[in-house]
Formats: structure tokens, sequence, C-alpha cells
């Protein structure tokens, strides 16, 4: 299985922007799908974006289309998520793994990375 390390979350006023990283180790990703997901306070986790193998079509969740954009460096083994035009509903803590349509392969996860967007 392969390790994924999240990064790049912090405190950011509404409008604003982040630049998430999911670093993968123990293994090249380059033949497998990957997603994004989130989760807030009280609330399930959710799918965010994600991002094919190969010609690395996207796909992405309603609340986030026109704003955030996935992509990946198979040479770095990362994938990331530039989100634009935080609101404060994109509180929550993002984390990354492989996926099959929306659904995360690994049952385990990392300790993600925390974003807080102040209104």
């Amino acid at each position: 299985q392969v390790q994924l390390v999240e990064s790049g979350g912090g405190l950011v006023q509404a409008g604003g922007s982040l630049r998430l990283s999911c670093a993968a180790s123990g293994r090249t990703i380059s033949d497998y799908t990957m997603g994004w997901f989130r989760q807030a306070p009280g609330k399930e986790r959710e799918f965010v974006a994600g991002i094919s193998w190969g010609v690395s079509n996207t796909d992405y969740a309603d609340s986030v289309k026109g704003r955030f954009t996935i992509s990946r460096d198979d040479a770095k083994n990362t994938v990331y998520l530039q989100m634009n035009s935080l609101k404060p509903e994109d509180t929550a803590v993002y984390f990354c793994n492989r996926i099959i349509g929306h659904i995360a392969v690994y049952n385990s996860w990392g300790q993600g990375t925390q974003v807080t967007v102040s209104s």
C-alpha cells in the first residue's frame, strides 16, 4: 500500500487561495486515479475532486467546481489541489486517497491537512 502525506493547509480569509499537496511514497501512483476528500467538524467525509491516471481527466464535487483545480506531477509522485475563492464552508480537514469513482480505495487515512477559512 502506498503511503500518502497531505500538506499545505492553513488559515486564510474568505476569497483567498491555498495549494494542497499529497506526496506519495512506497510505490508510484502514476497508474492510480487519485482524489481529494474533506471532512468538516460533525460531518461525514466527502469527495472533493479526482484525477485519472494517464490522460488526467478530472472530476469535481458541485460545491467546488470552478474554484478548485486538481492536478498531478507523476515525476514527483504528488497530487495537488489548488483552491481559489475559498469560502468559510470550505473549512475542513483535507485528505487524499486512491479512488475508484468517488470512493476511497484505502481504508486507512493520513493525518490530513487543516484548512480554515475565516469570514
